[in-house]
């Protein structure tokens, strides 16, 4: 099992050679790396000032909705994504590794190369305040794939990119990153629509360890884990 020291050096390496969109992901990647530079431990979650997560933004295989679960901490909709553990070959295969436990959809797709880069203040597994140095993927579900709420998650659905739920914080901003646009959304709605083209990536093979997702389903946990309507993208 590869140690959590691998994904240091790969998140140097990635973030280093990575070309931001913008000035301010060009500050954000500076940002990163002094942190890294700093902090040997940045990306283990014992890091009290901080640590990298890696997420990912998960798209139907025709690009037309956004795989969201609603965080039962943070009691709102987000990408799928969590801290590195010990065995990930880097920040990727950590990004695809939560997408692959948190959907419950084998096959992903994930893009090699950052996204988006974000910090933001978290109370998480540690128990204290603390930033998570969130580093973005964009992952592509299989047209066959079909998502399973895990015990993570107080819910899991599709949502239309056109449609996507209120409170999101940068979720709007990075579907529009991910399909390629500037142009916003038509606006924002509460509930998510029933029902979600393709391109190249690296599967979970890959790294080491894409449109839609039909029903949702639910992995049994006993009682308290109630199963889900399914959603299914057309």
């Amino acid at each position: 099992m590869r140690p959590i020291s691998a994904v240091h050096g790969d998140a140097v390496r990635l973030l280093t050679g990575w070309q931001p969109v913008d000035e301010a992901q060009r500050g954000l990647q500076q940002a990163f790396l002094g942190f890294l530079a700093a902090r040997p431990d940045a990306c283990t979650r014992c890091c009290v000032p901080g640590h990298l997560t890696a997420s990912t933004l998960v798209l139907s295989h025709d690009g037309t909705h956004v795989l969201l679960t609603l965080h039962p901490k943070v009691g709102r909709w987000v990408q799928l994504g969590g801290h590195c553990e010990d065995g990930d070959a880097g920040l990727a295969a950590a990004a695809l590794r939560e997408a692959t436990e948190e959907s419950g959809i084998d096959g992903l797709v994930i893009e090699p190369e950052p996204l988006h880069l974000d910090v933001h203040p978290i109370t998480c597994s540690l128990g204290v305040p603390t930033r998570h140095f969130d580093v973005r993927f964009l992952v592509r579900a299989p047209r066959d794939g079909t998502p399973v709420r895990s015990v993570e998650s107080v819910d899991l659905r599709w949502w239309p990119v056109d449609a996507l739920p209120t409170g999101v914080d940068t979720i709007p901003h990075l579907t529009r990153l991910a399909l390629g646009t500037g142009v916003p959304p038509r606006g924002p709605r509460h509930e998510p629509a029933s029902g979600p083209s393709e391109s190249a990536g690296v599967t979970a093979s890959e790294v080491g360890s894409v449109p839609p997702g039909p029903p949702v389903g639910h992995r049994p946990q006993g009682p308290a884990h109630r199963a889900l309507r399914p959603a299914r993208p057309t």
